[in-house]
């Protein structure tokens, strides 16, 4: 029987006008990237596990997909290693031969169930049964290899997905079961390129790169398994013209893809970190920042709600309560938060960048493109350092985030490389792609793709149509002939198919007297010329 073609859920096939039409905001961003002075640079699509993990936060840590290691590994565990896999494989084919005992409590299925399982092995039997009942939290989320009947069965999907998270439990086992994973951005891997390469590059070094990146995430609207980042950033550097620089880089393109009202977020760590010290919760920093993240989304009292069960005091949530009515133009708001902040040092220093910023970007202006604070923004917070970005599509598009970045000064550090600072950004072309494509901004231009087909009527003719062909590539025009001699109606059907604007019909009159029939396929009409001038009509 044959096998039902199909692709993982959250990746795409991309037809010849859907890559035409993602070429052009390639080409539009890495022409912004090199007019802004940045290099190109590549990097593996994976990575060592150790590189990745870690530098994300535990949701991101979770999104990363892992490879497993190749080869017959395990069966080499040593007997004290936690499980090890040879006995989770006995356990799952025995589970997967559907006991009918459902008799009895849940504990004495697992007895019955596992003792079976592990009945060479009675320390195993134990540990895992130990960990299956004391277990309070099971992660659904994990997939499992069972078949249709079996799925139905929750008490043994229950006890495979115990004896997974026990299995998972064991760093020691998991190093030895996946060593490499998918890269989740390209930052990380750019920090770690910086670091392996630190004597061969020239600083401060500009680099952009654009390549796919992978996250173990639910696919929906905008959001997809695999998909390309196009990304800039800059190290070795201090300066805040570069994160000057970034906001005119994003307001580039966006203003050379036609794509007007845009609105650039910003905010700044330092301010986060200010207001966590100032209501007493700075070992709290990252839970009040996903807290007030949320503002926009559950609103004021779900917010506090939210930072009440985190441990933040009232006293602290009260001194909040200008930020729940932060609102103005980007100078009163910074003018309020001074107010907050005025007892940190931290927070005066954020203040004092964005200040910098935003008066640079008044005095030079943006084409389409609006800046504006957001105190809520609070991204990357476990390597952005100072200032955070987030670029949003215009209003009238409902779509997540298309762009993001920020200032991370200690970043190369974890790869053993201190005081290197860098900042970044980057695009998200998939979901720019699809608010082109929402709003109608694709020029037509963009899906051009062969402007002439010489009809096939034999060797001898396709013969003088190749020489004609040669002369016309030399010149710019993409052109083509039908590969077989097959009857002049399927070559013509062919042409309007594909959406080709002109046709060239050579026969013997045409040979003998060095000249094409050229046929306007939009028009109909059609005259006798000579290359020269078949040339120009086409061009």
């Amino acid at each position: 029987m044959a096998q039902k073609p199909s692709i993982p859920k959250g990746t795409r096939d991309f037809n010849p006008e859907q890559v035409a039409k993602r070429n052009y905001i390639f080409n539009t961003i890495r022409g912004a990237f090199e007019s802004f002075g940045f290099q190109p640079i590549e990097t593996p699509s994976f990575e060592n596990s150790d590189t990745l993990m870690g530098k994300y936060g535990d949701e991101g840590d979770r999104l990363i997909f892992k490879i497993l290691n190749s080869g017959d590994f395990y069966r080499s565990l040593r007997m004290d290693d936690a499980v090890t896999l040879h006995g989770l494989e006995k356990f799952y084919n025995y589970l997967d031969k559907s006991l009918n005992n459902d008799s009895g409590t849940f504990e004495d299925s697992i007895d019955y169930e596992l003792k079976v399982g592990y009945e060479n092995n009675e320390d195993y039997y134990r540990k895992i049964k130990d960990y299956i009942i004391n277990i309070k939290e099971i992660d659904f989320s994990i997939s499992l290899p069972l078949n249709d009947d079996f799925k139905n069965k929750s008490r043994k999907i229950i006890l495979l997905r115990c004896a997974r998270l026990f299995i998972l439990d064991s760093k020691t086992h998991i190093s030895k079961i996946s060593e490499k994973a998918l890269r989740y951005d390209l930052t990380v891997p750019f920090a770690r390129y910086v670091v392996q390469h630190q004597n061969e590059i020239e600083f401060p070094f500009k680099r952009y790169q654009i390549q796919p990146v992978w996250r173990a995430d639910r696919p929906q609207k905008g959001r997809f398994r695999e998909f390309f980042q196009c990304d800039a950033d800059v190290v070795g550097s201090k300066s805040l013209w570069q994160e000057v620089e970034f906001i005119q880089l994003y307001d580039s393109v966006f203003s050379a893809l036609k794509l007007e009202g845009v609105t650039i977020k910003i905010n700044n760590r330092k301010i986060l970190s200010g207001i966590a010290e100032v209501i007493g919760a700075s070992d709290k920093l990252i839970d009040f920042t996903v807290a007030l993240d949320k503002l926009d989304k559950i609103g004021e009292e779900k917010v506090k709600e939210e930072m009440r069960s985190k441990g933040i005091s009232e006293d602290g949530i009260s001194r909040l309560q200008p930020l729940f009515t932060l609102s103005g133009s980007f100078e009163s708001q910074i003018e309020s938060l001074k107010d907050i902040l005025n007892s940190s040092e931290e927070g005066k220093k954020g203040i004092e960048e964005l200040s910098f910023i935003n008066a640079a970007i008044t005095e030079l202006g943006l084409s389409t493109a609006k800046l504006q604070f957001d105190v809520t923004l609070a991204r990357g917070l476990n390597y952005y350092t100072g200032a955070i970005f987030e670029v949003s599509a215009p209003e009238q598009v409902k779509m997540g985030s298309i762009g993001g970045g920020g200032r991370y000064d200690d970043l190369t550090g974890i790869f053993g490389m201190k005081d290197v600072s860098g900042v970044g950004i980057s695009f998200g072309l998939d979901r720019i792609y699809l608010v082109l494509e929402e709003l109608g901004l694709f020029p037509e231009t963009v899906t051009k793709n062969v402007e002439v087909l010489f009809i096939n009527f034999g060797d001898k003719e396709a013969l003088f149509s190749l020489k004609a062909i040669k002369q016309l590539r030399a010149q710019g025009v993409n052109a083509e002939l039908y590969p077989d001699a097959a009857k002049m109606k399927k070559q013509m059907n062919h042409a309007n198919k594909r959406n080709i604007p002109f046709v060239v019909l050579v026969g013997d009159q045409e040979i003998e007297s060095n000249t094409y029939t050229l046929k306007n396929m939009i028009s109909g009409e059609q005259d006798k010329v000579s290359l020269e001038a078949l040339v120009n009509l086409i061009k």
